[in-house]
């Protein structure tokens, strides 16, 4: 799946680095334009929330692009946590192929 032993970036690194710090908006004006509380984009931020459908449709409205961007980087971080984490990785080891009956 993934050739590579590097995290890929995470969605609170990219919404930080690429779209709030070129725009400059504190978190609180971040929080006014998505209309959700402050908590909500903080952990988004912050990297201890992960990104659902719902929660990609909005940044996507407020910053102009795609739903999918976020979607696919939130699926890339899963499927490499659970390629290269410890505690992941040993639940992924414990599935075996079915063989014929």
């Amino acid at each position: 799946m993934f050739a590579t032993k590097r995290q890929p970036a995470r969605i609170g690194k990219i919404l930080i680095e690429e779209f709030v710090a070129p725009l400059g908006p504190t978190q609180g004006a971040l929080t006014e334009a998505m209309g959700v509380q402050r908590q909500h984009v903080n952990e988004l931020c912050n990297e201890r929330r992960a990104v659902t459908a719902p929660t990609a449709l909005i940044p996507g409205r407020v910053f102009g692009n795609s739903p999918g961007f976020r979607l696919n980087v939130q699926r890339r971080s899963d499927l490499w946590e659970a390629m290269h984490l410890p505690r992941a990785r040993e639940r992924v080891e414990r599935a075996h192929p079915l063989t014929a009956a």
